[in-house]
């Protein structure tokens, strides 16, 4: 097939790098992609939230899926503009989209279905922001209403701190304060075409930016997949998928459906696992980053035939999706000062050493073309790289991992060194 894929990302390289891997031989597009995307895919130089640039590139190049990677395109209704073309496309449109798009209607959404989830409050001002504080107690949890890039969230017990952040967001819209809910969280993507889901592997991502889960919000600074610990209390990962499947994918899939807004394409369902049983904490309407980069290498069901069914409606047609018995780990490699104010600029040195240790690839998230021919890549944005490894077992995907990354030079860069140190033990 002719693919195009929209996004500049790791999550969607390592779309890509699935895709490259098929025995088919697919043809390839990305906009606007990175340097490193540029290596398995011919960039465009295309506007990616603009939904007739894009429907005017896919109906001259004959595409025949277009796969929409970051939550802004799907939120600007790029998928509707392509949809009303006939042009299969992989995410939901712009309704769908604000499953993501706004967390108040998340939680709607959520109430109607039944879907089990925490207490939220929206608000509209500090003295109502106080008000929840109250009502719900510590620790606090506030999130932005709308996109934030994955920092639009807070959780801590400190009064003054969450207050500050819930004032940040007040100008855009209202925040939702929501009660705080304990547990090991869990990543589940669903491949969906609106009515039909398929689950895919669960993985667990690393948000903080620090070691020990210390320091602020990140968009992500790891993962890994499979969660061997679910068998522990679910039986087996195919026994918890099948619950979720049951109580939060499909009620939620048949809710929108219900209501005129179908939605065609990755529900991302953010998970905790408390005490009381699984509840949702949040919904993506996209592949999450950096889970992504773990999940789809273990994929051996072709990634092309799961994203064309669920665009063009055919999804019942296909078994479940099998994976590999490895497992991966990604480790993010980030600028100095992410997230607050990363550096950009700096020359990467050391990519194919490390991309020469055994079970290892990278995924480039934020990587620009060096200024003069043969020189070095640099950093364009603050997570740089997402080193990728996979073993039999999370030991040895582990020192994969880590002696990638120390094999990378990025002047001031940090990444944490505790990614699936629990599971490795």
């Amino acid at each position: 097939m002719k693919i195009l894929v929209l996004g500049s990302g790791a999550r969607e390289h390592a779309i890509i790098l699935a895709l490259r891997a098929e025995r088919a031989e697919h043809e390839l597009f990305v906009a606007p992609g990175n340097a490193g995307i540029a290596q398995d895919a011919t960039p465009v130089s295309l506007d990616p939230l603009d939904g007739a640039a894009v429907t005017a590139f896919a109906n001259e190049h004959a595409i025949n899926l277009v796969v929409i990677g970051p939550e802004a395109p799907l939120v600007a209704g790029v998928a509707d503009a392509l949809r009303e073309h006939g042009i299969p496309v992989f995410g939901p449109g712009r309704a769908a989209a604000q499953l993501e798009g706004s967390k108040s209607f998340a939680k709607r959404i959520m109430d109607a279905a039944g879907v089990p989830t925490g207490r939220a409050v929206r608000a509209s001002t500090t003295a109502e922001v106080e008000a929840a504080f109250d009502d719900l107690g510590a620790p606090h949890v506030v999130k932005a209403d709308g996109l934030a890039a994955g920092k639009g969230v807070i959780v801590t017990s400190d009064r003054a701190e969450a207050l500050a952040h819930a004032e940040q967001y007040l100008p855009a819209g209202p925040v939702l304060i929501e009660e705080f809910l304990s547990g090991p969280e869990v990543s589940l993507f669903f491949l969906s075409d609106g009515d039909t889901v398929r689950a895919l592997s669960p993985a667990q991502d690393f948000k903080r930016a620090l070691d020990g889960d210390e320091g602020p919000n990140t968009g992500g600074m790891g993962a890994y997949s499979p969660l061997p610990w679910l068998a522990e209390r679910f039986g087996s990962e195919q026994a918890f998928v099948a619950e979720v499947t049951r109580d939060v994918a499909l009620p939620v899939i048949r809710r929108l459906d219900a209501e005129g807004t179908p939605f065609i394409g990755l529900l991302y369902a953010g998970l905790i696992l408390t005490p009381a049983g699984v509840r949702v904490i949040e919904f993506n309407a996209r592949f999450g980053d950096p889970e992504t980069q773990v999940v789809l290498p273990r994929l051996v069901t072709p990634l092309s035939e799961l994203l064309f069914a669920a665009a063009s409606g055919t999804l019942e047609e296909q078994a479940e999706p099998e994976f590999s018995d490895d497992v991966a780990i990604t480790v993010v490699l980030a600028s100095e000062g992410y997230p607050e104010s990363p550096q950009t600029g700096r020359p990467i040195e050391g990519l194919a050493d490390a991309a020469a240790v055994e079970g290892v690839h990278l995924a480039h998230a934020a990587t620009s073309s060096p200024d003069a021919p043969g020189g070095s890549p640099v950093a364009s944005g603050g997570r740089v790289l997402s080193v990728v490894a996979r073993a039999s077992d999370f030991r040895t995907a582990r020192e994969r991992a880590y002696e990638a990354i120390g094999r990378i030079s990025l002047d001031g860069s940090h990444h944490r060194t505790d990614i699936a140190a629990r599971v490795s033990e």
